[in-house]
């Protein structure tokens, strides 16, 4: 299957991460791998996604699994080598999938050989490649920066008696994109992986390249406005308003030198943005204007309460204020937070509504491997734990290990099917065996049909990828809106709640559409009748013929 060659694919697109440690290893050392994944790609082209988005598997400590990394420009020998990565990209292209790979560009290990020498003097000649400063009179931390894993967010080097910023863990230094040349030495890890076929970059901590060059406090951020969408209630992260060590202006321009290298390969980018207050406005400025990342995704679908109606109307009025001209991505899983089918509390019926409410509303949509199995998250005891952020703050926050441990494929097999090794990286939890790959697809009523089904339709009716959403409105529990693209228009509406709802179409000529993914229909009085938890899907006539 060749790829479209539509350069805008990625407006309303699927795509679906592949965390690589825990998709399939290939060669039984209980840990997965890039031809682990080369092997199952077969798979998620069936679900029907346009875009794989590959979690880190470059050299790496390994400190925080990947995401600190000592060598942008190759593969960590756990994961295999270059030349399996250029079987993931020969395979998916040949599949009709696109691969878009994570790049880490807010900091580095601190095995990184630029960090080794930017901490071997203050006059070297990257001294200033990473983010140093001295300490106040009295020794202690420049200023109040507090690190999402906890603690100060400056660590102290005797080497140069300064310290150096890191936002996450110690080990992660943060780069100084304020330095020209750090800047061009990132582009040029950009253009290794699009010159091996890589069609886009998912941007990790897109707000954290830049840090106030005056190194300003923080305010305090008053209780009431606190949050934990971006870390942990006991995390002490959420006490701050993070002005000035993340979210500076200065970033705007270095994306515009990203973009520019995007199109010279046809590639895109998606942003993951981390604020707990500004994240929208933030997004809006990031990829507005056709100059900077094509999309971002923000963390409200990925919060500990589960989506109303209500809160979804206000998110998209707030999101035409804020970001009309940008474009979202939403996902309500992945590898940094708990699975939403146990977040939320969802009854497979609800698991099914919310996917369908995925697909229908404007935006691109990323799933996460394993919530098409319908996976709850995962019990890992504290003795089998991995992430550094869950060993902190045990046991108020269990940290990320329960999304994390493998993918299931054979109900009856060793270990799922994931690997043939003793033990695995993580356990694989005894009640994820029920949910395999293999047991589902022998299921009608399994989840993962309606997944398959629900992205089939997406892509069959267009205006639902890339056309305009209007008059969106809740109703009670439920949520309704038009989309609109040209004549097509399509009339949505998604009970999000436990008790049955009735409605009235808006006047038109409609045909209903979508009952293969359970999509109520008029009854006999012309009124629509929703089931808990159950949408009502029509298209208009001239849309249809």
């Amino acid at each position: 299957m060749a790829l479209a060659t539509d350069p805008e694919w990625w407006r309303g697109a699927v795509i679906y991460q592949i965390y690589p440690r825990s998709f399939q290893d290939s060669n039984g050392d209980g840990i997965g791998d890039l031809l682990g994944i080369a092997r199952r790609l077969p798979y998620v082209a069936s679900l029907g996604v346009d875009a794989v988005w590959i979690s880190p598997f470059f050299t790496s400590p390994m400190k925080d699994f990947g995401y600190d990394v000592s060598d942008y420009c190759d593969v960590d020998p756990m994961f295999g080598s270059l030349a399996d990565f250029d079987c993931i990209v020969e395979t998916a292209h040949a599949l009709g999938l696109r691969v878009m790979i994570d790049l880490v560009l807010s900091h580095s290990s601190d095995q990184h050989p630029w960090f080794v020498e930017s901490r071997a003097s203050r006059d070297n000649p990257r001294a200033d490649w990473y983010v140093w400063a001295d300490p106040k009179p009295d020794g202690t931390p420049p200023n109040n920066w507090l690190s999402i894993f906890g603690g100060s967010a400056w660590a102290w080097d005797g080497g140069r008696e300064q310290y150096y910023l890191h936002n996450f863990l110690a080990s992660q230094p943060d780069l100084n994109l304020h330095c020209a040349a750090v800047q061009d030495a990132l582009l040029d890890v950009a253009r290794f992986w699009l010159d091996r076929g890589v069609d886009g970059f998912r941007l990790d901590t897109i707000n954290f390249y830049f840090a106030d060059k005056a190194l300003r406090d923080n305010p305090p951020l008053p209780p009431q406005d606190r949050n934990d969408n971006i870390a942990p209630r006991v995390n002490p992260y959420n006490h701050q308003l993070h002005l000035y060590d993340k979210n500076q202006p200065e970033n705007l321009d270095f994306l515009r030198r990203f973009r520019a290298v995007l199109d010279g390969y046809g590639a895109v980018a998606l942003g993951e943005v981390g604020d707990a207050q500004r994240d929208l406005e933030i997004l809006g400025e990031y990829t507005g204007g056709g100059d900077k990342v094509q999309m971002c995704y923000a963390f409200q679908f990925l919060g500990n309460t589960p989506l109303s109606a209500a809160a979804i109307a206000a998110l998209y009025a707030k999101l035409g204020q804020v970001a009309a001209d940008g474009w979202v991505c939403w996902a309500m899983s992945n590898h940094d937070v708990v699975r939403h089918v146990t977040r939320w509390h969802l009854s497979p019926a609800a698991l099914r509504a919310y996917l369908t409410l995925l697909i229908c509303l404007r935006g691109t949509v990323c799933l996460y491997q394993g919530e098409e199995l319908g996976l709850p998250e995962a019990e890992v005891p504290f003795e089998a734990l991995q992430d550094p952020y869950g060993i902190a703050f045990w046991p108020e926050f269990k940290g990320r290990d329960g999304c994390r441990t493998p993918m299931v494929w054979q109900e009856q097999g060793l270990h799922g099917g994931f690997s043939a090794a003793p033990h695995t990286w993580l356990p694989v939890p005894p009640a994820h065996l029920s949910h395999a790959v293999d047991a589902q697809e022998h299921a009608p009523e399994a989840i993962i049909h309606h997944y398959r089904r629900a992205i089939a339709f997406r892509h069959a009716n267009p205006v639902l990828a890339r056309g305009a959403l209007t008059d969106m409105r809740a109703e009670g529990d439920v949520l309704i809106f038009e989309r609109v693209a040209g004549d097509v228009r399509m009339f949505c509406a998604i009970n999000l709640g436990d008790a049955p709802a009735a409605l009235d179409l808006p006047p038109g000529d409609w045909l209903a559409v979508g009952g293969e993914i359970n999509a109520a229909h008029p009854g006999t009085d012309g009124r629509v009748h929703l089931g808990a938890w159950q949408p009502c899907l029509m298209l208009n006539n001239k849309g249809a013929g």
